[in-house]
Parts: structure tokens; sequence; C-alpha cells
């Protein structure tokens, strides 16, 4: 995966479509790819198998997970065309004029959301369950900047649920990766707590996150956060009824990676995606 196998595309030849959409030349795809691949390490580390979550998250679930109260920005709601468009359509009018109608469903702006929606109602056992997935997800902004900032990106997670003990030691073996491979990688990342929670930031749990904070962030030196930990409490096992044997509502935690900001962090880094793909390369040797 060195540079002189990737092949380069003049300057300017592929067109970023909009504000907050990307186009990755073949350099910057081979560092995405070759990223997140190394970052499966972790799921590989921890026995947490590969899965593929929905395209789709139904409205409903995402209520019943607090979602709107906390991120009523965020969503990006799939929509299609009414029945009295479809005339329009094929007469050749314009769609941006045409009504739309909602499926009541959003486009994830997670991947852990389709994961444990997918969970719903199910025992994980004494022992717990571990998921790895990488989705594309997304987010309105109020602005975009360039790979940092983006309507669409992936994110790779790892997804535990069972004991409140198993939920923290998922975290700290999560830490010590993202802290291990960003060594590997040349990259020079800071930890801090971040005010992110899942549920209503009018409860009881908002308040208590205030005194044991759930969410921590590694951070590239332009404050670009790259990766997370999250504990999210019982808080997923109580609204969705997933148990963990006879521990009762299951604990749950994630380890999340934005795939394109890591890109971001590599090229801040080392200078030029050349030269970051490179550093990866000696990374997995």
């Amino acid at each position: 995966m060195s540079t002189a196998s990737v092949t380069a595309l003049p300057d300017g030849r592929l067109k970023n479509p909009g504000a907050g959409l990307l186009t990755l030349d073949p350099v910057h795809t081979a560092l995405l790819h070759g990223l997140d691949d190394l970052l499966t390490g972790l799921a590989d580390r921890l026995a947490a198998p590969e899965v593929v979550g929905p395209p789709l998250l139904s409205v409903a679930g995402l209520a019943r997970l607090d979602f709107f109260r906390n991120f009523p920005h965020l969503g990006v709601s799939a929509g299609r065309f009414a029945p009295d468009a479809l005339d329009g359509l094929a007469a050749g009018e314009s769609p941006g004029e045409l009504p739309l109608r909602p499926t009541g469903h959003l486009l994830p702006s997670a991947t852990c959301y389709g994961l444990l929606l997918s969970l719903e109602g199910t025992d994980v056992g004494d022992e717990g369950l571990r998921l790895s997935a990488t989705g594309r997800c997304f987010r309105n902004e109020t602005h975009y900047d360039g790979l940092r900032r983006l309507w669409g990106f992936h994110m790779r997670e790892v997804l535990y649920l069972g004991t409140k003990d198993g939920a923290v030691d998922h975290l700290d073996r999560g830490s010590a990766f993202v802290l291990e491979t960003a060594g590997r990688l040349g990259l020079d990342l800071t930890r801090a707590t971040a005010d992110d929670p899942f549920y209503d930031r009018g409860g009881s749990r908002a308040k208590l996150m205030a005194l044991d904070p759930v969410k921590h962030e590694f951070s590239a030196p332009d404050g670009t956060a790259i990766a997370s930990v999250n504990r999210h409490r019982n808080f997923f096992g109580e609204r969705l009824d997933i148990r963990a044997g006879s521990h009762g509502p299951a604990y749950s935690a994630c380890v999340a990676f934005g795939v394109e900001r890591w890109v971001h962090a590599m090229i801040l880094a080392h200078g030029t995606a050349e030269r970051a793909l490179d550093r990866l390369r000696a990374a997995r040797t």
C-alpha cells in the first residue's frame, strides 16, 4: 500500500459535489481504507465480530432513545417523492420543486444506534456481547470544514453490552488501543472530557453525568476529535429491554473512530496525504 502503488489523478480532476460532501482521490481513499483496516485491530483484540448495521433508522426507535431531545439539529431525514409528483418527474420537472413525503426514517448519525435498535428485546447473557461495524453516518451541521466536519462520513465503532464492570473494562482497553495506535502512526493526541450525553439533558442522568463524565474524546493538535470512548450506563439496556442474563438491564459502552478525521490528523501530522500513507504502511509492517 505504498504511494507508488496508488494511481494519482491530476489536481482538480475530482470535484466535490457541495458543502460537507467530498470525493476522495485514490491516495486519500487508500488512506481511509488503510486506517479503517488498522482500527479493526481493536475488534480483533476484543473478539468483536464484524457486522453491518441498517442504512436507515426508524424515527420511533430514535425517539425512545431521546435522540430528538438531545440532537434535534443533527437528523437527516429520508424522504420519498409523493405519488402526485411522479408524473412531474417523468415530464422533466425540477425535482427540487416537487413535494417529498417523510418515510419515518433517518439516515444514521452514529453507527451504534442501528446496532442497539437491532438488539431490542434480546438477552446478551451473563458474558455480554461485543460487535464491530463501520457505518456511513450523516449529520446536519451549522458549518462544514473539509475532512474535519462532513455531512456524510464513516464511523467505526466497537460496541459492548453486558455488565457494569465489563463496560468499564471495554473502555479502558479501547482507550489504551487509541493511544497505542496513535503512537504507531506518529499522532500526538490529547484526551479530554466531552459534553455529549445520549439521554435527556434535563433529566437526572444528565445531572449525574456532570459529576461522573461518560464521554472522553481524543483530539489532534488542532482540536479535531478523532476518537471517543462512551459509557452509556444501563440507559439503552432499560430503554430497549436488552438484558445481560442474571445482571438485569445491560450496561453498554462503545469506542468510536471518525475515519475521515483520522485521515485529517494523519495529513496534519505528516504534511501530505502521500507521506501519511507511507507512515501508515510503515505502521502496519
